[in-house]
């Protein structure tokens, strides 16, 4: 199977939790066998330099590389190419979504602060400038949430997934990028759970080997999200999001914020239409 992840995209400002969401980035770059590109955003008056993340130490903790190989042949066997990219800006999210508009990009994996929310990196007009016209699948990964890549081991534990449909956006293109995505990283195929609260069910039309389990709640929304991740033990919440506000439909006060704010577990937002295609 080919993969559709081609560029991977992951912005980190060093910190631990920052830590979690390269681990994933990685991992999914090594399942991709694509290209990770890593950028870090420094104000003009930052007194020190930091390091990007040991690549090559990683790979060895992992047992992909012996510790005498360069990572440039390490990378090389594994048959992934990493950029590191170091700006200069005020403001992160401006040199962020600018680098965005620049370079095409299959899927961002972000970290986010939890009940602070995922607005620490997207804010202002240039974010809403550029998200509303690139529409780009994102992996946020919350501050104690459990991820489903290990970084001690690398071991991916990504077994179910649980996708929250709705009749807006339809979210049949949704379901299958989610599918994909889960078939990259474990080379077969995940369980996923529907979940849809109301009083019906939404038509589903998704190109998938087996219909997935649909789970029909009642009350409020997030709640019902967040208690059927836990119920169901679930790796993964995959959220259908608007195509016309791309990623930024994510993160200002609707469903896919809250979800992310209170999330067990990672929660990868697909927008529709994809800036870029994952049928391939």
């Amino acid at each position: 199977m080919t993969s559709p992840i081609r560029t991977i995209f992951h912005p980190t400002d060093f910190s631990d939790l920052s830590g979690a969401a390269f681990a994933h980035a990685l991992r999914i770059g090594l399942a991709a066998r694509g290209k990770l590109q890593l950028l870090h955003v420094a104000k003009p008056d930052a007194s020190a330099a930091l390091v990007f993340p040991n690549v090559q130490r990683l790979l060895v903790q992992w047992g992909l590389s012996e510790e005498d190989d360069s990572q440039s042949d390490a990378l090389a066997k594994l048959g992934l190419e990493v950029d590191n990219i170091s700006l200069q800006g005020q403001d992160p999210a401006q040199s962020i979504v600018h680098f965005l508009r620049e370079h095409p990009i299959d899927l961002v994996v972000i970290a986010t602060h939890g009940r602070d929310g995922a607005n620490h990196w997207l804010r202002g007009s240039v974010s809403e400038d550029v998200f509303g016209r690139f529409a780009i699948p994102t992996l946020f990964v919350t501050q104690g949430a459990r991820g489903f890549v290990s970084q001690v081991s690398g071991d991916v534990r990504l077994r179910r997934v649980l996708i929250p449909i709705d009749y807006s956006p339809a979210p049949s293109k949704a379901i299958e990028v989610i599918q994909r995505f889960g078939a990259v990283l474990t080379g077969k195929n995940i369980l996923m759970y529907l979940i849809h609260v109301g009083n019906s069910v939404p038509p589903v039309n998704a190109t998938v080997p087996v219909l997935p389990t649909i789970i029909l709640r009642s009350g409020d929304v997030v709640k019902s999200i967040v208690d059927a991740a836990i119920e169901y033990d679930v790796d993964l919440i995959g959220m259908p999001t608007a195509g016309r506000h791309g990623v930024l439909d994510a993160l200002r006060g609707s469903t896919t914020q809250r979800v992310i704010r209170h999330a067990p577990c990672p929660v990868f937002a697909v927008p529709a239409p994809l800036t870029r295609d994952w049928s391939s």
